[in-house]
C-alpha cells in the first residue's frame, strides 16, 4: 500500500483552493451576465424558459411537490438546464415579481419535472405569467471538492496509490506487452495504443492528435478490455463527446447504457437512456397507469386547499396517502428497471459529475476511459476516478484546454490536467501518429509547432486539394492566409455582451468565400457538394456572420453547406473547407484569449482540403506564435493581402 506524501498532499490543498477561487469568480460572472441580459437574451443563452405552461403536479414522499412545466417558445434552442441544478420560478403578475426556489428532478427537450420544497403552489402560480430561471450551478464545483476531499485524506487504499502514481512517487505498473494484439483496421500505432491500454495497471494515454482516430482506437481499446471485465465506465467532458463515443461502441455492438439530462443527449441515443429503457421495458405500462392514479389522486386532494373542517382535512390527508402510496409503487419499479439496466450494461456513459449521481454512488469499476481529458479540469477527473481502480486517458493537451474564468486559478494552475501531468511521465502515453484528415500543408504548421514533427498525413489525404484544374486558383492550394495590415478594419466591442466583432473582417471573409463558391461549383457542374465551416474566437462576431450569411450566400441550397461555430463549436468536427477570421485589429497588438495557442490549433486543423485564415499581421504578429504562423505562409506563398479583395463587388 502506499503511504501519502507531503507533496502530493500539499499539490492536492493547493488544488482546492484554486477551485474555490474559480467557483467564487465563475458565480460572479454568472451573476454580471445575467443581470446584463434580458429576458429574450436568457432565453437564447439558455438560462430562461418562459412562458412556461403547468403540465401536472404531484406530491412527493417528502412531502414536497413535483411540478412537470414545458417551455412554449424557443423549442428548438439548446438550453442550460439539467438534473440537480437549482432554479427559480417567477411571476411578473401586477409588475410585482413573485419567485420560488426548486431543483431539477428530470430534463426533457422542451420539458422539466422540478422539486419545489413546499405542498402547494402559491397563488400566484395559476394567476400570472409563469417563467424559469437557472440558478447558479453550484453542483459540479461541491462534486469536485468532495472527490479532491477523498484524494487527499486516502490511506492505504488504491485511491492513495493512484494519487502518488501521478504525482511521480510511484512508478506506474505495466504487464508485459502482448505484441500479438494486431488489429487489422488500425495502423501500428493505433495498435500499440491498444497494446498499451491492455497491459497497463494503473494509467496509460492514448495522445491524438487532430485526425489521427483517437475515438476509434478508444472504442478498440474498450472492446478488448470487456474481453476480460464484465462492465467499464466511460466519461468526457462533454455531452457531445460521451454522446460520440457512445454510437462508436454501439456500432460495435457493446451494451452501452447512456446516463445523463436526455435534453442534451443525442436524439439517436435517447432508446439507449435510461428514460429509454424504462419506457421500453414492459413494466412501464404499470408505472404510468401508478402515476396517473397518483395525479387524479393529487387532484382530489387539492380541491381542499382553502378553509375547510375536520371532515374534509381526513378526507384530504387520505387522498394524499393514495397518491403518495401510487408514486411509491411506481418508483419502486422505476429503481427495479434501473438496477436491471445499470447490472447488464457492458458500457456505462456519462460526463464526470453524472458519475457521482444517485444512479451509479455505489457502483465501483475497475477501469474508466477518460476521453477529451485534455478539456477536463483534474479534480473533474478525480469524480469519475474515486469509483474506479485504474484510468485510460485520451486527448491531446495541445487542443482545447478546460475553461478557467478566474486569472488567479489559472496562475496557479487549475489549467493544469491530470492528461498533461501524465505526459511528463515516461512510458504512459503513445502517440498516434497518422493522421486521415489534413492535406499536409494544413497539418504542417501545427506538426511543426506543436507536436515534433512526428505526425504524416496519409497518403489519402496528402495532397486532397479541391480542384487541381489550373483554372481555378481558389481550389488548388490547401492553404490561403489574408492579411488585413494596413487596411483600417479595427475591431468593435458589443457593450452588453464586452465581446468582440469586426464588420470589415467579415466583408472580406464573404468575399473570399463567394469567389471560392463560383470556383467550384463552374468545375463541377454548377454543384455545390463540399462542406465549409467558417470559425471565429469572439460569439459576437459568430452572431454578426450568422446575421449577414442569408444576405450574402442567397443559393438556398449553397446555405445548406455551410456552418458558423465558435472554436469549442467546431471541436471534434471537421469540414472541406475551413474560414478563420481572428477578429482582433487594435493599434495596442492586444490579442486577448487568442494567445491561448492551443485553442488556435484546434482551428487549424478542421479543414480537409482548404484552410483559409483572415486576420490583421500587425495585431497577431506580436505574439510569437502568430508570427510564426505568418512567416510560415508566406514561406509556403499562401499569403495575400485584403487590399486584393477590397473592390471587389
Amino acid at each position: 500500500m502506499s503511504k501519502e506524501s507531503p507533496a502530493s498532499i500539499a499539490y492536492l490543498q493547493n488544488l482546492k483552493q484554486l477551485l474555490e477561487i474559480e467557483r467564487n469568480e465563475d458565480a460572479k460572472q454568472f451573476k454580471e451576465e445575467f443581470l446584463r441580459a434580458d429576458v429574450n437574451k436568457r432565453r437564447e443563452n439558455g438560462v430562461t424558459w418562459f412562458p412556461v405552461v403547468l403540465l401536472n403536479e404531484e406530491p412527493t414522499l417528502s412531502n414536497h411537490l413535483l411540478l412537470e412545466v414545458e417551455r412554449t417558445s424557443y423549442l428548438d434552442k439548446p438550453h442550460q438546464f439539467s438534473a440537480g441544478k437549482n432554479v427559480i420560478f417567477f411571476s411578473n403578475k401586477n409588475n410585482e415579481t413573485q419567485e420560488i426556489n426548486g431543483t431539477i428532478k428530470t430534463v426533457h427537450r422542451n420539458s422539466m419535472k422540478v422539486i419545489l420544497h413546499c405542498e402547494d403552489l402559491p397563488d400566484w402560480a395559476y394567476e400570472g405569467r409563469l417563467g424559469i430561471n437557472l440558478q447558479f450551478d453550484d453542483l459540479s464545483y461541491a462534486e469536485m471538492d468532495f472527490a479532491l476531499n477523498r484524494v487527499i485524506t486516502a490511506k492505504e487504499n488504491r485511491i492513495a496509490e493512484l494519487r502518488e502514481i501521478f504525482h511521480g512517487k510511484e512508478l506506474p505498473a505495466f504487464e508485459a506487452i502482448d505484441e500479438s494484439i494486431v488489429l487489422p483496421g488500425l495502423n501500428l500505432s493505433q495498435n500499440r495504443a491498444v497494446r498499451k491500454v491492455l497491459a497497463a495497471k494503473d494509467v496509460a494515454v492514448i495522445h491524438g492528435p487532430p485526425g489521427t482516430g483517437k475515438t476509434t482506437t478508444l472504442v478498440q481499446a474498450i472492446r478488448l478490455t470487456l474481453q476480460k471485465e464484465k462492465q467499464v465506465l466511460v466519461c468526457a467532458p462533454t455531452n457531445t463527446a460521451v454522446d460520440l463515443l457512445s454510437e462508436k461502441l454501439l456500432e460495435q455492438g457493446v451494451e452501452v447504457l447512456r446516463i445523463g439530462n436526455p435534453a442534451r443527449v443525442s436524439e439517436d441515443l435517447l432508446s439507449s437512456t435510461l428514460d429509454g429503457k424504462i419506457m421500453s421495458s414492459p413494466y412501464y405500462k404499470d408505472i404510468k397507469s401508478l402515476r396517473k392514479s397518483a395525479e387524479e389522486y393529487f387532484k382530489m386532494a387539492s380541491k381542499y386547499k382553502r378553509t375547510f373542517g375536520r371532515e374534509e382535512a381526513e378526507q384530504r390527508a387520505m387522498y394524499y396517502t393514495e397518491a403518495k402510496n401510487c408514486v411509491k409503487e411506481a418508483n419502486l419499479l422505476e429503481d427495479y428497471i434501473t438496477s436491471q439496466q445499470l447490472e447488464g450494461a457492458q458500457v456505462i456513459t456519462c460526463t464526470p459529475v453524472t458519475a457521482s449521481s444517485r444512479y451509479l454512488r455505489d457502483k465501483k469499476f475497475n477501469t474508466l476511459f477518460f476521453d477529451e481529458a485534455s478539456q477536463a479540469l483534474e479534480p473533474m477527473t478525480w469524480v469519475a476516478l474515486n469509483k474506479c481502480n485504474r484510468i485510460i486517458l485520451a486527448g491531446d493537451h495541445f487542443q482545447l484546454p478546460p475553461v478557467v474564468k478566474s486569472r488567479e486559478a489559472e496562475k496557479g494552475g487549475l489549467k493544469i490536467t491530470l492528461l498533461e501531468r501524465c505526459m511528463v511521465q515516461s512510458a504512459i502515453s503513445v502517440l498516434l501518429n497518422v493522421q486521415y484528415r489534413m492535406h499536409n500543408a494544413i497539418m504542417e504548421f501545427s506538426n511543426e509547432v506543436f507536436y515534433n514533427n512526428e505526425l504524416q498525413a496519409d497518403i489519402t489525404v496528402k495532397d486532397a486539394v479541391l480542384s487541381l484544374d489550373e483554372n481555378f486558383p481558389k481550389l488548388n492550394a490547401a492553404l490561403d492566409f489574408v492579411d488585413t495590415a494596413g487596411c483600417g478594419f479595427d475591431e468593435q466591442q458589443n457593450p452588453e455582451t464586452l465581446s468582440l466583432y469586426n464588420t470589415e473582417e467579415a466583408g472580406i471573409v464573404w468575399k473570399h468565400l463567394k469567389l471560392l463558391i463560383e470556383q467550384y461549383k463552374a468545375s463541377n457542374k454548377g454543384v455545390l457538394d463540399i462542406s465549409i465551416g467558417i470559425i471565429a474566437p469572439y460569439k459576437s462576431h459568430i452572431e454578426l456572420l450568422k446575421e449577414q450569411l442569408p444576405e450574402m450566400i442567397t443559393n438556398e441550397e449553397d446555405l445548406k453547406h455551410i456552418a458558423i461555430k465558435t472554436i469549442d463549436g467546431f471541436q471534434g468536427e471537421e469540414r472541406d473547407v475551413i474560414y478563420i477570421s481572428f477578429v482582433r485589429s487594435n493599434t495596442e497588438g492586444e490579442i486577448g484569449f487568442l494567445s491561448d495557442i492551443r485553442r488556435t490549433n484546434v482551428a487549424l486543423t478542421r479543414a480537409r482540403k482548404k484552410l483559409v485564415m483572415v486576420g490583421d499581421s500587425a495585431t497577431l504578429a506580436n505574439n510569437e506564435f502568430y508570427k510564426k504562423l505568418v512567416d510560415f505562409c508566406e514561406r509556403k506563398e499562401s499569403y495575400s493581402s485584403a487590399w486584393e479583395y477590397i473592390s471587389m463587388e
